[in-house]
């Protein structure tokens, strides 16, 4: 006898996991922790769902989706925001735990996202470290810009906290560093990163923290997680602008600060880029077809585990 397939949605906070089976409707609540996804778990085994989906939150929904690929159970962590354009589209725009764990239930059935690979431990923890050290940043330039604007009085504690923060950074880039260096793989991919004009050590850290699957897919493929991939906005007569759209920000944050150095001391992108710009490009989609150009050459270079080289780059793109 067939049976017939179950999915579920899995809305994640921080204290709390709510759950919905379709199509049966089913519900119900967990805590958030070691006894409650244990419960979870449990729960799931017997009916053995064809899909979980839940949301990405920061690493809230890190210790349940260990716990269901454990079991054995197939779970999908997707963007809140395609989630929540699946949900406008239904017509559905109130917004509860409990109303959101169906609405990820029902992505699951109609949408069946691909399961991918999760990262494994030290991955995830050199993905820590990686956000971190941005947040450092963050508060750094957060409190530059209150210097600017406070009193003598409270300039001096906020002076005093960017220099205690400054040399935090410091400690943080060490110990990225030294978490690379005691991995092989890491070290080999960061030297080849590195070996490439205006890739860094802080955008080399990010493209491997933020980005393992740099080398295993094609071009196509990687310009679209990243999201480098300009898209067509055509409709029937009218050819719109191609545009980019998802992907990861940090990563493309990276790439976007590499690549803007690359356009003056790489001579590879320096001059794909005058070229564009001779042809009458926007400053803007030039950057952009840049920036693609310069990820697909970092994912031949890891791929093939080849370093810099200008004669590489020009048969690889």
């Amino acid at each position: 006898m067939d049976v017939s397939p179950i999915f579920v949605g899995i809305d994640v906070s921080k204290a709390q996991l709510d759950v919905t089976l379709r199509p049966s409707g089913q519900t119900m609540s967990v805590t958030n922790d070691k006894a409650g996804i244990k419960t979870l778990v449990k729960s799931l085994e017997k009916p053995k769902p064809t899909l979980v989906v839940l949301e990405s939150t920061g690493g809230l929904e890190r210790q349940v989706m260990l716990a269901l690929i454990g079991a054995e159970i197939s779970v999908v962590m997707v963007n809140p925001r395609q989630v929540r354009d699946f949900a406008k589209s239904t017509g559905q725009l109130a917004k509860t735990d409990r109303i959101d764990a169906a609405i990820l239930a029902h992505y699951a059935e109609a949408i069946r996202p691909k399961p991918r690979p999760l990262p494994d431990q030290l991955t995830m923890e050199l993905r820590s470290l990686t956000v971190r050290r941005r947040q450092i940043i963050d508060m750094i330039v957060a409190e530059k810009n209150r210097l600017s604007t406070a009193s003598k009085a409270i300039g001096k504690r906020i002076s005093a906290h960017i220099t205690w923060l400054e040399q935090e950074l410091e400690r943080a880039d060490q110990d990225l560093d030294d978490f690379i260096e005691k991995n092989p793989v890491w070290k080999e991919n960061r030297d080849i990163l590195c070996s490439t004009p205006s890739i860094g050590p802080a955008s080399s850290r990010t493209l491997l923290a933020e980005l393992p699957e740099l080398g295993t897919l094609n071009r196509k493929q990687i310009s679209a997680l990243v999201g480098v991939a300009p898209f067509p906005r055509d409709s029937g007569t009218l050819k719109g602008h191609r545009t980019i759209w998802g992907g990861r920000a940090s990563v493309r944050c990276a790439l976007y600060m590499a690549t803007l150095s690359a356009t003056r001391f790489n001579r590879v992108i320096r001059d794909f880029y005058k070229r564009l710009k001779a042809k009458g490009k926007a400053s803007k989609v030039a950057l952009v077809a840049c920036m693609h150009k310069l990820l697909t050459i970092l994912n031949a270079m890891i791929k093939n585990k080849t370093r810099w080289s200008e004669n590489f780059s020009h048969q690889t793109t």
